[in-house]
């Protein structure tokens, strides 16, 4: 063995941090309303959403972190989608309209910084257990960012 490799025993041993998004972010175009806002936040709009992840975890047999498709599919489940909180009467008017597969539900208002929270979550269930931490940043305009940094 060369110095400085390893086996792939100890490879999986081996912890990194993977960054998507990081200077070039996944975008997205999605769009919302937040139900109980008294400003113009109430009105039907939408964004075009910069997502970055940052996540870490072991490295597998073939010296990944994740698979950067796994992660992008996931985002990519709300492109071009309306995120609404449940109980939202517009629910049911995409549903009569024939457009329901165009509406995510969230339990919660569809902030930059819910977002951030929902899509770190379905990462989770959606990458291998070998992975500790997830961060997700949405940036929903120029001057507003969430994130979830660890």
């Amino acid at each position: 063995m060369t110095a400085g490799s390893h086996t792939p025993d100890q490879l999986s041993s081996v912890e990194r941090t993977l960054y998507i998004g990081d200077s070039t972010p996944i975008r997205i175009s999605a769009g919302h309303r937040l139900l109980h806002h008294d400003g113009k936040c109430s009105q039907p709009h939408g964004h075009n959403y910069a997502i970055s992840v940052s996540i870490t975890g072991t490295l597998s047999e073939t010296g990944w972190v994740v698979d950067k498709g796994d992660v992008t599919d996931v985002i990519d489940r709300w492109d071009h989608k309306f995120l609404l909180e449940s109980g939202d009467p517009l629910i049911d008017a995409f549903e009569q309209s024939g457009d329901q597969n165009a509406v995510v539900v969230l339990d919660d208002p569809p902030t930059a910084e819910v977002m951030s929270v929902y899509l770190e979550g379905a990462l989770t269930a959606a990458l291998p257990d070998r992975i500790t931490d997830i961060s997700v940043r949405v940036r929903e305009t120029a001057q507003l960012c969430a994130t979830g940094d660890h």
